[in-house]
């Protein structure tokens, strides 16, 4: 019987790729879904008849429920929390929310209908724990936020300390001379308003800290972590901000689409304008200019979620806490000033 292995392995796509595709997931190519809908059609492969991977009325499956419909960083964890469950012999349903969704609410009616053994959250906001998740009784994992402050003895926390990311990601900027620096996306904009984020308040926090201004209205554009938010954010952060010498984008995704957008107001990087992201995805290393970024360990904080929570499955185990370490990596998109820029 042909397996989603087979039709990762004779498309050449991965697992995961594979998987968005048989669950119609919008995030993927239109060229990679062509081929891989042609491997499923020539195999005679049945998905419904598939019980190993991403089958969302399968019961007892561990769910993994992904806060960003073009979070690529959030991808590179998924396809790996994929991987190590399926090698662990556990089923795994994926389910995809949009960044102003409450996906703790989400996840109480999955208990209710799915009934799953376990939930790993990728990406939360801790507004929505501590309004409701006491009503979640199975394990649980939250990753790339922390828990730890929140105390439930079914969540344990797997994160990267994101405020200090950030703080890196901005004291970088400061070092290489910049004073007029810009920041894109980051918050989420909801009928209620303005959806703060740890990263944009830390890197403010960080410019303020030095005694570099920072007017908020003028210098930060909100945005959601995407390409096209990325590209008009930073339309928008030119116009509003024209004198801007460096731009601090949230993510690798957002830093990417800001490149296109500098590239299309004719500027270049870095000569013009210096860019910094965050994340550390792949597409950083091969963007050009290269991508300076702060990079987060994706294998780690994949692994030690997955490794926790089939744990405590088995074994009644505490639940744990953890900070995972990032690095700076310095690219080629970052121009070095005189220490002084203004008088």
């Amino acid at each position: 019987m042909t397996t989603i292995k087979d039709i990762a392995r004779i498309s050449g796509y991965s697992i995961g790729t594979v998987s968005r595709v048989i669950n119609n997931h919008p995030d993927v190519s239109a060229v990679a879904k062509k081929k891989i809908e042609k491997v499923i059609k020539d195999e005679r492969f049945e998905p419904n008849s598939n019980a190993k991977l991403l089958k969302q009325s399968v019961t007892s499956a561990i769910t993994i429920l992904i806060k960003g419909l073009h979070n690529a960083f959030f991808s590179i964890i998924v396809e790996k929390m994929q991987s190590y469950l399926q090698e662990s012999g556990e089923d795994v349903s994926v389910v995809y929310l949009d960044e102003l969704e409450n996906e703790v609410e989400v996840a109480i009616r999955i208990c209710g209908e799915k009934k799953p053994k376990g939930l790993i959250f990728l990406g939360g906001n801790q507004k929505y724990f501590r309004e409701s998740f006491a009503s979640i009784k199975v394990p649980c994992v939250l990753c790339s936020e922390s828990a730890a402050e929140m105390k439930f003895s079914n969540l344990s926390s797997f994160t990267t300390d994101d405020r200090e990311a950030a703080r890196a990601a901005a004291e970088y900027l400061i070092r290489s001379g910049h004073r007029r620096v810009g920041i894109v996306c980051g918050s989420a904009v909801s009928e209620a308003g303005l959806i703060g984020s740890k990263r944009v308040e830390s890197a403010i926090d960080a410019f303020k800290e030095n005694k570099i201004p920072f007017d908020k209205r003028k210098q930060f554009v909100p945005g959601k972590f995407s390409l096209e938010d990325g590209y008009n954010s930073t339309m928008k952060l030119l116009d509003r901000y024209p004198e801007v010498t460096a731009i601090y984008a949230v993510s690798d995704v957002v830093a990417i689409g800001a490149l296109r957008a500098i590239n299309d107001r004719k500027l270049k990087v870095p000569q013009d304008i210096s860019i910094i992201g965050n994340d550390g995805i792949d597409f950083a290393r091969y963007a050009t200019p290269r991508l300076a970024t702060v990079e987060q360990d994706a294998a780690q904080l994949a692994k030690r979620s997955v490794d926790d929570l089939l744990l405590r499955l088995n074994y009644n185990k505490p639940v744990i806490h953890e900070i995972i370490p990032f690095h700076v990596l310095a690219g080629e998109s970052i121009r070095i000033k005189k220490p002084v820029e203004e008088k």
